[in-house]
């Protein structure tokens, strides 16, 4: 199953609505990849207002 990038928050998933913000626009354009393991302390989560650890795109086309 290809890896899909929710467009509203960028968060990569497999499934069809996303798990982050239950949002089902979801595209298969997108680039690049920043894992946040720990959304309190994360510097790059909190300039691209990431609230959830996980995997999200860079940019979501």
């Amino acid at each position: 199953m290809a890896v899909k990038a929710c467009k509203v928050c960028s968060f990569l998933t497999e499934e069809k609505k996303c798990p982050a913000c239950g949002n089902d626009d979801l595209s298969l354009k997108w680039k690049g990849i920043v894992i946040v393991a720990d959304s309190d302390k994360s510097v790059i989560g909190k300039e691209m207002k990431i609230g959830k650890n996980g995997r999200y795109a860079i940019s979501v086309e």
